[in-house]
């Protein structure tokens, strides 16, 4: 398949990098950041070798569709996609950037403290969560009922946060332990925001065939608000599955990440890197199904 414009890694000349991520590269620029979602995709915490065609402007589109759908309850970091408004701010900076390299994936975001604390609600039962259930009937140290299968629909959606490591993997923790690692206010502000935007994503997503299960939300400190922050409910934070496939007892039908993850699981690779390369057919159906998901989600 046609993988020439693929774009794996992107360096402006004369900007300061603020952080190389495993997807996004974020450039600093005083009091904003300019966010450059890249096709690279990561499984386990591993970059893959080669990335998914169109995948970096289907993140950024997303997240920017997304805050713009909650913005009524929930603030975010997102200032703009427009590429014109993008290039006046980064000409400031350095006159030596190819403004092709950003267009369709760039961000422009106010700068924030973040928060190092991941959060994540699950309104059904599947990955870590679904491994906990099975050894403990608990999901961060919340009962669950008895009986649940793999891809069951929970009772209500739960919160269930996760400490943010440097190095290795990150960690499920409890509520109580989330308000011993950030101040108790700020982790009920997250805990009440990502629900809040969890429920009102959902509906959206049923309306249009689509079921979130489960999703991820960063956030950060803009002066004293609490905001949301990285990405909102893409394919790569959030498990999105067919609502008309939807059976419990197993996997489920997807249009995320889950795809990568089943085929290197079938491989029998340890998990440590290198990761090995990915087929072209894998790398094919993967941009198809997030390019589907996009079109589900917005109409």
């Amino acid at each position: 398949m046609d993988t020439a414009n693929v774009v794996l890694t992107t360096e402006l000349a004369g900007l300061s990098t603020f952080i190389k991520g495993k997807v996004r590269d974020v450039y600093d620029l005083d009091y904003h950041l300019l966010v450059v979602t890249t096709d690279r995709i990561s499984a386990y915490d591993c970059v893959m070798q080669n990335g998914i065609p169109g995948k970096g402007q289907v993140l950024n589109q997303l997240s920017t569709y997304w805050f713009q759908q909650i913005q009524n309850l929930c603030p975010s970091h997102y200032i703009s996609i427009d590429l014109d408004q993008i290039m006046d701010e980064v000409r400031l900076y350095s006159r030596a950037v190819n403004e092709a390299v950003l267009d369709g994936r760039s961000m422009l975001v106010n700068k924030t403290k973040a928060f190092p604390v991941e959060c994540v609600v699950r309104g059904y039962l599947d990955g870590s969560g679904w491994r906990e259930y099975r050894e403990s009937g608990m999901v961060c140290g919340i009962e669950l009922p008895p009986g649940l299968q793999q891809g069951s629909r929970l009772p209500e959606p739960i919160f269930t946060p996760a400490s943010k490591n440097s190095e290795g993997h990150d960690e499920n923790i409890t509520v109580a332990e989330m308000d011993r690692i950030i101040l108790p206010a700020h982790a009920r502000q997250m805990r009440e925001l990502s629900l809040a935007v969890y429920r009102q994503a959902s509906e959206h997503a049923w309306e249009r065939g689509i079921i979130i299960a489960d999703t991820k939300f960063e956030f950060g400190l803009l002066g004293e608000t609490v905001v949301m922050i990285d990405e909102c409910l893409t394919p790569d934070s959030s498990r999105f599955w067919d609502a008309e496939g939807w059976e419990p007892g197993g996997p489920q039908p997807s249009f995320d990440k889950q795809f990568v993850r089943d085929h290197l699981d079938s491989t029998g690779w340890n998990h440590e890197p290198p990761a090995p390369a990915l087929p072209n057919d894998v790398v094919r159906r993967t941009s198809e199904k997030y390019h589907e998901i996009y079109r589900r989600l917005t109409d």
